[in-house]
């Protein structure tokens, strides 16, 4: 019986992944690839919806490989590739945004959100069609499941609903796919304003935690966490949230319950919660910093993992490209 398949993508925006991408993506991608059939992408196209440098995204898409693979993926039981090499993705997204609605698309939260900061005016028709793209890169996969954080459900019922949309105009063409959370990773916070997603657009430097940081500065900034005044180590979302968020972080490290970490900091305050906390963090990233080092240092065999894994992925987005032309209408080439 075949294994359910499973799509994520992930922007090489930043120089490092950080805590909450780890935590509510990378791993559990990891954790995937032994169930699932996985197919992951670093998704460059959608880094050039906001203004860019082309070095420094070719860098970062190498740095955002890099990571993926050190942190587990493997070439040969995932499908890890470049969203720009395999250009189906692409020719998907243009014939779904001829489905999709523009007051469908204007009610995206996200574009909301990040074209509320400069204004919509200067903001990219890119921005505005990015959910559209995402529902693309899903679909391309015949994905079963997604993994997906409380944010990206909105995009994910869009996927959903185009996916559906399709196959009535034009007969059974896309699978439709479904959710996969793990709610007790679903929200990690930022250390300084634990009111907010732990986010490299919205935090302050001090409140990320970078998977490819030094251990001083790991150190650092988990013992400066933003706690409070009574010193009593237990979850509290609305009177303790900077102390919930901490707990989290470990439990999910440690896979260990936050009741049991509750009754094993009972009475010791924030100080050792914190120290320790702080070691298991450095413990988790200092082997995938060391691998992610290594593989940088040769760009050419980085290179060559993602042309391989770009292969694999248009074996299976060509033939959905095939079916989707043929059920729009389009004139085959000869």
């Amino acid at each position: 019986m075949p294994r359910p398949r499973v799509f994520s993508g992930i922007q090489p925006t930043a120089d490092s992944f950080h805590l909450g991408n780890y935590l509510g993506a990378v791993r559990q991608w990891v954790t995937l690839q032994e169930s699932h059939d996985a197919v992951y992408c670093v998704v460059d196209l959608h880094a050039i919806t906001m203004q860019h440098k082309p070095a420094q995204l070719r860098q970062r898409t190498r740095v955002a490989a890099a990571q993926l693979f050190a942190a587990g993926l493997d070439p040969e039981a995932s499908i890890v590739f470049v969203q720009s090499h395999v250009p189906e993705h692409a020719e998907l997204e243009w014939v779904l945004s001829c489905i999709t609605g523009f007051g469908e698309a204007s009610r995206m939260t996200q574009f909301k959100d990040k074209s509320a900061k400069s204004g919509a005016e200067s903001a990219s028709v890119g921005l505005f069609t990015y959910p559209i793209l995402q529902a693309a890169d899903i679909v391309l996969y015949d994905t079963d499941q997604v993994p997906v954080g409380e944010d990206q459900r909105q995009h994910l019922e869009l996927t959903r609903d185009l996916a559906q949309r399709f196959n009535r105009r034009f007969g059974k063409t896309f699978v439709v796919p479904a959710p996969y959370i793990l709610p007790e990773v679903a929200k990690i916070t930022d250390l300084q304003d634990p009111s907010i997603k732990m986010s490299k657009s919205s935090s302050a430097p001090q409140g990320i935690i970078d998977v490819l940081e030094e251990p001083a500065s790991i150190r650092r900034k988990i013992m400066r966490a933003v706690t409070d005044t009574d010193g009593e180590v237990r979850a509290d979302e609305e009177a303790k949230p900077g102390v919930t968020n901490l707990l989290r972080i470990y439990s999910a490290l440690v896979g260990e319950a936050v009741a049991g970490l509750e009754q094993r900091y009972a009475g010791s305050g924030y100080g050792t919660l914190k120290t320790d906390l702080a070691e298991v963090v450095v413990d988790a990233f200092g082997p995938i910093r060391e691998r992610t080092r290594k593989l940088l240092e040769n760009e050419a065999e980085l290179d060559k993992m993602l042309a391989g894994g770009a292969d694999k992925a248009r074996r299976l987005a060509v033939p959905t490209m095939a079916r989707v032309r043929d059920h729009v209408g389009f004139l085959p080439a000869r």
